[in-house]
């Protein structure tokens, strides 16, 4: 028989609460037919909770599928989730998720702090726009949120706007600066005050401001994710598909232990997320009045340097080297990263951007 014929004999098995049956009910879902046997299996999706007519409902479709096909059918009852549970809200939250309309979600992660990885993540947004692509960025150090700072954006004040599908679903609007779409916790608490939150909070909070953002259409969102791999990493891991994770270092040794950490977390089987390439930050010191002089006072870097060894030792591409410079600094703290800038600087991100859109 085929599933037409199927579904023909399933519509006339009523719910009798309903006084419909179950095929215009929606109830009949993922429909096979074993090739070899005619078993018939598929999932019958309850359409409230709890329903007291599901075991009559499913003995009288098994009952008219044996009689025609003499086999045994195989019937998964499957109930919804109350409306009301967190299990529910957290799957509508990510049916109408904005997230939707984005092409490339890039973690940028750091297996330590203090290498500059939020200084990385915001002058690599800006320089990707500046390659013309639409791009976002998330702050997701829930902990220590500096996007705002970086992007000079601290007064912003989040609002919200109605969804256009008629579901009355609210959006948050994302501050923009530098041609970059930027979301953050910091929009939402006081610059003085300290987030005193136990992991679960954190995570939910997160989960509201991936999928509650008013993104629009995106080419790129990066996700400057908090040091280490923790709790908030496995969030980020298990709400999106990642199409990618960029890893920044310092050329330290005591940088790059962590960076191996890094990258096996990314790697490990249950999150799969696959390497992009590594940036070298704070690669060496060059002051602003000797501009090609190089002083490589964290040890070797560039081609020739720790971080690249590791990138070859490890199998993926070392997509740039950033040098330490007063100004990179100066721009996070006024709040112009350096990359909106035409300097040897923002032209070193640059390259690092376009590096990065090669490797996708």
């Amino acid at each position: 028989m085929t599933k037409d014929e199927i579904l023909e004999l399933l519509k006339g098995v009523k719910h009798p609460e309903q006084d419909k049956d179950i095929v215009s009910l929606g109830m009949v879902e993922n429909l096979t037919i074993d090739a070899d046997t005619g078993a018939v299996r598929f999932t019958m999706k309850l359409t409230k909770p709890r329903d007291p007519m599901a075991g009559s409902v499913r003995r009288a479709a098994e009952a008219v599928l044996r009689e025609v096909t003499g086999v045994p059918p195989v019937i998964v009852v499957a109930e919804p989730l109350p409306p009301d549970s967190k299990a529910a809200k957290q799957q509508t939250m990510r049916e109408k998720s904005r997230l939707n309309e984005i092409g490339q979600v890039i973690a940028v992660a750091s297996g330590k702090g203090g290498v500059g990885k939020s200084t990385v993540t915001a002058n690599l947004a800006v320089a990707l726009a500046a390659e013309g692509y639409k791009v976002g960025v998330l702050d997701a150090d829930i902990y220590g949120p500096s996007m705002p700072k970086m992007f000079g954006v601290e007064d912003y004040k989040p609002v919200a706007e109605i969804a256009e599908d008629g579901s009355d679903l609210e959006y948050i609007v994302p501050a923009e600066a530098y041609g970059v779409k930027v979301m953050s916790i910091g929009f939402f608490i006081s610059g003085s005050d300290a987030l005193v939150w136990r992991g679960p909070m954190a995570t939910n909070a997160l989960r509201q401001l991936l999928h509650q953002t008013a993104w629009g259409e995106l080419d790129f969102l990066l996700i400057d994710l908090p040091p280490g791999t923790g709790d908030l990493h496995l969030t980020i891991v298990s709400e999106l598909k990642l199409s990618g994770a960029v890893i920044v270092s310092t050329p330290q040794e005591v940088a790059l232990l962590d960076v191996v950490r890094g990258i096996a977390m990314f790697r490990n089987e249950h999150v799969n997320v696959p390497i992009r390439g590594i940036v070298e930050n704070m690669a060496w010191f060059t002051p602003a009045e000797l501009p090609d002089n190089r002083y490589f006072i964290f040890g070797p870097a560039g081609e020739e340097g720790r971080v690249a060894a590791l990138a070859t030792e490890q199998g993926v591409p070392l997509l740039g080297s950033i040098p330490l410079v007063q100004a990179i600094a100066e721009g996070g703290d006024t709040g112009k990263p350096i990359a909106a800038r035409d300097s040897l600087t923002g032209e070193a991100f640059r390259t690092v951007a376009r590096a990065l859109v090669g490797k996708l």
